[in-house]
Parts: structure tokens; C-alpha cells; sequence
């Protein structure tokens, strides 16, 4: 059953997300819409069942992305899906902790 809570991004995951299209894009034509393809897909399994996916760091929950090194750090607020981070996975461990409060 697909949640009926909202998605939300924190401004800096929204900008972490932007950054990682654009070095992708960078890279190789077309790279970076594959990347973002990817977390679009990410997002709507997280969507459909927010609960699934494992407990994480400070009371969240991890998805990690398929293709690419990323997770998607994420927590279930009583109003909606709030995305904390998106997070390289050789970035260090916590870094976006101070975003949840």
C-alpha cells in the first residue's frame, strides 16, 4: 500500500542531489539523467512503503540506490517523508545529522 505522506526535501539534499546530476553530467552525456532516473525510482519505492527499507543513524532510514555509490537518508515525519540526505556512500557516515533537528 503506497503512503499517503508527502516527500520532502531538506534544502541541502535537494542541493547534494543537484550537485552529484551535475558531476555525473559532467562525466558522460547522459549520465546524470541516468543518475537522477535512478533516484526518482528510489523515491517512489520509498513512497510505497517508507516502513520497508532499514533503520539507519538518529531515528532514520537508508535506500540505497541502485548503479551508483548513493544512499538516500531519509525520515518518516508524522506530516510527510522528509529526505535528509542524499549521500555519497565514501562520503563520512553522518555528516547530515545536524539536518534532522
Amino acid at each position: 500500500m503506497a503512503s499517503e505522506l508527502p516527500l520532502e526535501f531538506h534544502p541541502e539534499a535537494l542541493a547534494e542531489l543537484e550537485r552529484a546530476k551535475a558531476w555525473y553530467e559532467a562525466q558522460r552525456f547522459s549520465l546524470g539523467e541516468s543518475f537522477f532516473q535512478e533516484i526518482t525510482t528510489a523515491i517512489t519505492r520509498i513512497r510505497e512503503t517508507p516502513v520497508t527499507w532499514p533503520e539507519y543513524k538518529g531515528g532514520t532510514r537508508r535506500f540505497l540506490v541502485h548503479r551508483f555509490p548513493f544512499a538516500i537518508i531519509y525520515s518518516l515525519r508524522s506530516s510527510a517523508i522528509l529526505v535528509v540526505a542524499v549521500m555519497h556512500l565514501k562520503r563520512r557516515p553522518g555528516y547530515w545529522m545536524s539536518r534532522l533537528g
